[in-house]
């Protein structure tokens, strides 16, 4: 596939083989970042229970916020990586950049616990009232 910005590499659009470098990545950050894992699996849980009691637009809401927490991670992730293979040592710019980029995520794991919270008090409700 040729690289769009270097000028290099076989020309030609190849969806499928992006979609296998999409699904290859996010095995690796599954396996090798647990916070993605723990996020992916409280998320699943939640939206399960969501479609099983046909509650839609709480399951896409659930679907939305994991899939925006999901993408921070990601970035953070890769920011971080990159930081990393830049500059292996200790780096007080380096250091900043991680720091704004963790605080990004944050923002938005606290917006998904937020949802989760909800859907979740919603669906002890219905479950507990018989």
């Amino acid at each position: 596939m040729k690289k769009k910005y270097l000028e290099v590499g076989e020309p030609g659009y190849h969806p499928f083989r992006k979609i296998k470098v999409m699904l290859l990545g996010l095995r690796y950050a599954v396996l090798h970042d647990f916070s993605v894992l723990y996020k992916l699996l409280l998320s699943g849980v939640v939206l399960g229970l969501s479609i099983w009691l046909h509650a839609w637009v709480d399951a896409a809401v659930v679907l939305l916020a994991t899939g925006v927490v999901l993408s921070a991670e990601l970035l953070n992730t890769t920011i971080e990586a990159l930081c990393d293979f830049v500059d292996p040592d200790y780096n007080q710019k380096i250091h900043i950049i991680k720091s704004i980029a963790a605080a990004a995520v944050g923002i938005v794991i606290l917006t998904w616990l937020i949802v989760l919270g909800v859907e979740f008090a919603e669906i002890w409700k219905v479950l507990t009232s018989g």
